[in-house]
């Protein structure tokens, strides 16, 4: 039997519905995925509305729809239906991610972590993952104070999964205003 709620240590936010598609019930989704292939027909996917409601539905088909795709649930049979999702989160089971590249990590598993300097000064948390077309940037606050981490090999020396630790060598200019 299928659990009808969404537990944020299990799961993980994939997507968004942004619209319906038609009138037989079909949505449109922003993908937060680099791949569709996490959506394959008759697998579960866990969707949280606006008004904080939580169901699993099983996908029937997904296919690419221009920068979104679209996605037709099991259970959602119109356009009325499809409407009442919009602006709904969706969520699948961290198991079913492929393992990552060595060296490289999903954002669930960096956000939240304690940075810290090469020098052991602690720099602050990391509270959010900006994308970029070069290298992502990692946000790191400590009270009000923020630092903008480039995530590259030259600058982030050490990621302790485990111990929830990151430890940066930030180049001059970037650190913390003393």
């Amino acid at each position: 039997m299928l659990s009808n709620s969404v537990n944020h240590k299990t799961h993980v936010l994939i997507g968004k519905i942004v619209g319906a598609h038609g009138i037989k019930g079909t949505s449109k989704f922003y993908s937060y995925a680099e791949s569709l292939a996490l959506f394959e027909a008759g697998s579960t996917v866990w969707i949280c509305d606006r008004h904080g409601r939580e169901a699993a539905y099983e996908i029937k088909w997904i296919k690419p729809h221009g920068r979104a795709a679209l996605i037709s649930l099991s259970g959602v049979d119109d356009r009325r239906q499809a409407e009442s999702l919009v602006g709904a989160e969706m969520f699948i089971e961290k198991a079913r991610l492929p393992e990552p590249a060595p060296g490289t990590y999903y954002w669930f598993d960096l956000i939240g972590m304690e940075v810290y300097s090469t020098a052991e000064n602690y720099l602050g948390r990391l509270t959010a993952v900006i994308p970029t077309s070069g290298n992502d940037i990692y946000v790191v606050k400590n009270g009000e104070k923020e630092v903008l981490v480039p995530a590259l090999e030259s600058v982030v020396r050490d990621i302790d999964c485990e111990r929830r630790r990151m430890q940066v060598d930030l180049p001059e200019g970037l650190g913390p205003k003393v």
